[in-house]
This record gives structure tokens, C-alpha cells and sequence, in this order.
């Protein structure tokens, strides 16, 4: 009897990924496994196996989707200046969409357990520095990228409300001149 013949499908690597990113939401890191993703892409766990040799390998891919897609395009309104537009886009983010923000966060945590993650969560860190060295320097871009960062965290981790003009006040004080 011969082997039944392999199904061309050209999307599954990617409802892998979009399976592994929705895992991660409902359950955590802790819950992602080939074996959950495969379920949830409602693909063989074969499949799972084949894509993406490690766990590892399917983190990549989901925090490597997820930078790209959190890639907010910073745009001034009338009169606004730098800290005013990054605290106003730093809210928009944050306000959106917040489980997708705490999504992300905690992909870009994971890190901190798997070094292979580190090189794509590095990417998006120099991204977002390059994106703001066209406003400032790279040292103060740097600073900038810290203290969104913690700010997100801060409101992510303690629930408490997004301030719009705590965030402002803090981003000045970075750009202002020593």
C-alpha cells in the first residue's frame, strides 16, 4: 500500500507562527509547546516538528512577527515635540490593544531564560533607537527606547492607568540638555 501523498500547504508554517503567538496569549510561555501550537494551528504535530526544530526555533519566529507588526510609525501633530509625540504614541500602544502589549512584553522577556532569543529582541531594541536617532542622538535614542520600556512595564505589571503627562515630563527631562 502506498504512503497517502503529502498535502501542499504553503500557509502552515505561518498558522504555526499566528497558533504560537495565540497560545502564548491565553496560557503564557509556560504553555507553549509543539504539541499546543500543532492543536492550535489544528496541523499534525509533525508539522510542528518539521517547521521549527526547537521551541526555541517557534519562539523566534512568533517574537520576530510580533516586533514587526508592533512597529509604530511616530508622526507629530501641530506643535507637538518630541517627548509629547513619543508619550502620545507610547499611550496609543499601550491603550489599543493591551493584551497584545503584554503579548509582546512577554516575548520580549523570554529572553531573559533563552538566549536564543536575544538576537531578536536586541533587533527590536536598535530598531527603535535608529528610528529615533533621525530626532536625537544615538546615546539619547538609546535612553529614550529604556525609559519606554520601563514605563510599559510599569503600567503592564501594575495595572495601574497609562500617564500620558508622567510619561511626557519623564521623556523631556531625557532630552533635555545636561
Amino acid at each position: 500500500m502506498a504512503a497517502p501523498a503529502r498535502r501542499y500547504d504553503p500557509g502552515r508554517r505561518q498558522r504555526i507562527i499566528d497558533a504560537a503567538i495565540r497560545v502564548v496569549g491565553d496560557r503564557g510561555i509556560a504553555g507553549l509547546s509543539h504539541r499546543s501550537a500543532a492543536a492550535e494551528a489544528d496541523v499534525p504535530l509533525g508539522s510542528t516538528t518539521y517547521h521549527f526544530k526547537t521551541l526555541d526555533d517557534l519562539l523566534i519566529a512568533a517574537l520576530r512577527q510580533a516586533n514587526e507588526a508592533y512597529a509604530p510609525v511616530l508622526v507629530f501633530r501641530e506643535g507637538e515635540d518630541l517627548a509629547g509625540a513619543l508619550a502620545r504614541l507610547l499611550g496609543e500602544v499601550l491603550d489599543a490593544d493591551r493584551g497584545r502589549a503584554e503579548l509582546e512584553y512577554e516575548l520580549y522577556l523570554a529572553a531573559l531564560r533563552r538566549p536564543a532569543l536575544r538576537p531578536v529582541a536586541a533587533e527590536w531594541c536598535e530598531a527603535v533607537t535608529t528610528a529615533l536617532e533621525d530626532h536625537t542622538d544615538p546615546l539619547t535614542a538609546r535612553a529614550l527606547v529604556a525609559v519606554m520600556d520601563g514605563i510599559s512595564l510599569q503600567v503592564l505589571l501594575t495595572g495601574t492607568p497609562y500617564d500620558e503627562g508622567y510619561a511626557r515630563e519623564v521623556l523631556s527631562r531625557v532630552l533635555r540638555p545636561a
